[in-house]
This record gives structure tokens, sequence and C-alpha cells, in this order.
């Protein structure tokens, strides 16, 4: 793949060591660590995992590097793949430079899985608004979908110059630590479409806003009432942290 294709695909390698370094000591990896790894690439960050780690699986969808990834420590299992369809393995921590282009699917298949914490590299605005909270300009629907499911920081940022090819933007180290929701879910299927009406309409009352997903709510918008002054309000009531 070429450099040009890169850019194109948001796929942009790690160079600087020592953003790998730091990434594995916030992960306070230990013998008895199994570690997956998404896209890595040359292989530098997938070095640094294997030296604290017990285990570390790392899936690459790109055929062109496994010549860098075929002398790796003997602790360390490549899968080439496409991570967004491929079973996941089980693992305990996953530390990974994502791909700009994957990084919301991939993070909430993750979050369908079991395991400890992640530590992940992202473009720095969509780390931003991940880790928004209610009143922040970032705050969005990505902040309420990951903070259903899991405890969020930025951790650092990171500059251009670590990687190669240099992206246009700033990247961010993020905190992941996945728990059960901290406020109750009555119907689970709903959530994220009520989630997308009411910030997708934020110029509606909450009642127009869920009006717009009828066709997926169905039945449970017959449930509502109509009276109630909090469906007249706009999304915030229903999507702020508690």
């Amino acid at each position: 793949m070429t450099s040009k294709r890169r850019r194109a695909t948001g796929q942009h390698m790690l160079v600087d060591k020592r953003v790998a370094e730091r990434q594995a000591e916030y992960a306070r990896l230990g013998p008895d660590d199994v570690v997956l790894e998404i896209g890595p690439g040359k292989g530098i960050l997938t070095r640094v995992l294997a030296a604290s780690a017990g285990k570390v699986v790392a899936i690459e969808k790109d055929e062109s590097f496994i010549p860098q990834l075929s002398n790796l420590p003997k602790n360390v299992y490549v899968i080439i793949a496409d991570a967004l369809v491929y079973p996941l393995p089980r693992f305990d921590k996953v530390v990974s430079n994502l791909p700009y282009v994957i990084s919301s699917p991939i993070t909430f298949r993750l979050l369908e899985t079991d395991f400890e914490l992640g530590i992940l590299m992202y473009q720095k605005e969509f780390a931003e608004r991940m880790c928004a909270s209610v009143g922040d300009k970032q705050y969005s629907r990505l902040s309420v979908e990951t903070y259903r499911r899991a405890e969020c920081h930025v951790l650092e940022n990171v500059p251009p110059s670590a990687f190669s090819p240099r992206p246009n933007v700033m990247s961010a180290i993020v905190e992941l630590r996945p728990r059960p929701s901290p406020f109750p879910i009555g119907h689970p299927e709903a959530f994220t479409p009520v989630a997308r009406a009411l910030f997708s309409h934020r110029r509606k009352s909450a009642r127009n806003a869920l009006l717009c997903e009828q066709k997926i709510l169905g039945d449970l918008l017959k449930g509502l009432d109509e009276g109630d002054p909090i469906f007249k309000r706009r999304r915030r009531p229903f999507l702020q942290r508690r």
C-alpha cells in the first residue's frame, strides 16, 4: 500500500517508540495479560507490548506488512484479517493505534466483548467527543454511546511527527474501561435510535425527534405520555450524565 493510499484510508504508522512505550506503561502489562493489538503495521508497538505481556494477538488487514511482522517475539501471534469482521479472540487488554477511518465501528465492536482495559490511539477530535461531558462543546451521540458502556479518559495528545506519513491532525491516547451502564435501560435495543434521533434533530422537541425514528422504535412510541412536559423539551434532559 502506497503512502498516498494510506493517507486516504487513515492509516498512519507510529514511528516514535517513546509513544509506544508510554502506551504500554498506561496498560500496566504483566506476564498473565493477553493483549489484543489491531493494526500493528510494521510492529513498533507490537514489540514493546511483547516485552511485558504474556501474549500479544495482532490483527492486521494489510498483507503488505507480513514481511515486517514475520520476525516478532515468540509470544506474538499475527492474524491477517479484517478486525471489523474477524471473530475476536479472548483478551484481557487492548492496546492499539487505530486507523482513523474505523475508529467508531471497531471501538463499539470491542465494547461488545469482555475485557479489562483499553489504551487506544484516536484522532484528537474523535477522542474529545468520546470523552466529552454534558456542557462540553464536543458533547455528542458518540459521547453518550461511549458513556453507556465504559469510562473514558484522554491520557495525552500525540503530535503528527510521531507518525509516518504525518497526519494533518493531532492524535490522542485514550483509556477505556468497560463497565455496566451507570443508568437503567428498559429497552436496550432502542437506546441507539433514541440517541440518534435526539442528536440528529436538536431543534425539535423530544417527542417530534423520536417520531423521526418511528420505523425503528415502533410500538415503543405508543407508550409515550404525550402530556408529559418532558417530551416538549429538547434532547438534553434525556442524555446528561449523572
